[in-house]
């Protein structure tokens, strides 16, 4: 492993219900002692991930950014495109950690054409770092890392929302239309992008009269 290096990842893409987060984390040859058990997010449970995204807080250099349901849809609009959308948030999250952490390279996963829609959303300390961006890179501890505290913010962003509104919100796309009509009767059809993406045809489902 060379000096160091910051990962970047996403969780709440493909959810329905809850925020995008994108974490950005950066890992040294000094912090990987600390790091044991840290792997994959998809490969461990919402309590593992939790517990681990404690460890990780505390040890390395971060940057967890968090769009809310309604801050995402203003967003979508403005952007039209989730590429286009997670590129901005995969650079002001390397951003912050650059301010606070200096890193040759950064690592994500390929997300479509999501290396160069990155590169051009960097600033000036960010243009000038080496950019790699490869299938599986959640195999890197870095990207590991930060697809833990991406996944932990979302977790717990969604118990919150569902607290709020007085509903638990499900994970995933597929079983969430009978949670969303119950949602849209209890609080209204305008309530729904507080808590939901809009863009996703799951959102016409729910409406759907």
């Amino acid at each position: 492993m060379d000096g160091g290096h910051i990962g970047v990842d996403e969780s709440g893409k493909g959810d329905f219900f809850g925020p995008l987060v994108v974490a950005a984390c950066y890992v040294g040859p000094e912090h990987l002692a600390e790091l044991d058990g840290v792997k994959d997010s998809k490969k461990l449970t919402d309590k593992q991930a939790l517990g681990l995204a404690i460890r990780i807080r505390e040890v390395c250099p971060h940057s967890i950014i968090a769009m809310g349901p309604a801050k995402y849809n203003e967003l979508y609009e403005k952007f039209k495109n989730l590429n286009t959308l997670l590129a901005w948030g995969h650079a002001r999250a390397i951003e912050n950690v650059l301010e606070i952490q200096p890193a040759t390279h950064v690592i994500s996963d390929q997300f479509a054409a999501g290396g160069v829609a990155v590169k051009k959303a960097l600033y000036e300390k960010g243009r000038a770092i080496e950019f790699r961006s490869m299938v599986r890179a959640e195999a890197d501890i870095a990207v590991a890392a930060a697809s833990i505290l991406a996944r932990a913010e979302f977790l717990n962003r969604l118990a919150r929302l569902g607290n709020e509104f007085g509903i638990p919100l499900p994970k995933g796309a597929t079983n969430v239309i009978s949670t969303g009509r119950q949602f849209v009767a209890k609080h209204g059809p305008e309530a729904l992008s507080q808590v939901a993406k809009m863009h996703f045809k799951t959102s016409q489902q729910v409406l759907a009269r």
